[in-house]
């Protein structure tokens, strides 16, 4: 089943987790920490109750962890590209877990988190058609970052739509791993650019 098909079968917990996953995944591009979103997962397992104010206290602590000038960890234009594309992320967060807002945030995950992968990979040379492409499961000439990244993608969404509230733990650690990914190759980027 292609990512758009999961997206679409998706129930509001699985389109909240996947858009987080997403937004997690690529925190490191606006200043946050490995823990800034966890109140966001531990709404994932009950009812949504206080969703939207744990939305506006990490909008509020990721605004304040931003660069004042917008540029991204390495300085180039690409980067502020990555960094705007995360913004959209966090910005499109809705402020209610329920309803057609969730899942128009886990399109824009979706779509975002891959294109930023899909820049920060000097061997894809793709563009967003690429990406439509890959999400509706045509991926020959996917990047190794792109089509890591869409796997990470649809596993959260079958760990979700299989075990509901009990997997959001394992689908926290499939983020985890991805986080670590984005953060490496970031950080080789930077180091590039500065060497």
């Amino acid at each position: 089943m292609s990512l758009v098909e999961l997206i679409a079968q998706a129930d509001e917990r699985g389109l909240a987790a996947s858009g987080l996953a997403c937004l997690d995944r690529c925190v490191p591009l606006l200043g946050g920490d490995d823990e800034v979103l966890r109140p966001l997962w531990a709404g994932l397992v009950d009812d949504g109750d206080g969703w939207g104010e744990r939305v506006a206290k990490i909008r509020g602590e990721l605004e304040a962890g931003t660069a004042s000038d917008g540029t991204a960890p390495d300085g180039t234009d690409e980067a502020e590209d990555v960094v705007g594309l995360a913004r959209r992320m966090l910005d499109a967060v809705p402020d209610e877990r329920s309803g057609a807002g969730l899942r128009e945030w886990a399109e824009v995950c979706s779509v975002a988190a891959l294109r930023i992968h899909q820049l920060l990979d000097p061997l894809d040379r793709g563009g967003t058609e690429a990406v439509d492409a890959c999400r509706e499961g045509r991926t020959d000439g996917a990047s190794h970052l792109v089509a890591a990244e869409l796997r990470r993608q649809v596993v959260v969404l079958e760990l979700i739509a299989g075990h509901g509230a009990g997997a959001v733990r394992q689908a926290l650690d499939v983020s985890t791993e991805g986080r670590r990914i984005l953060r490496a190759v970031v950080s080789r980027r930077a180091r590039g650019v500065r060497g």
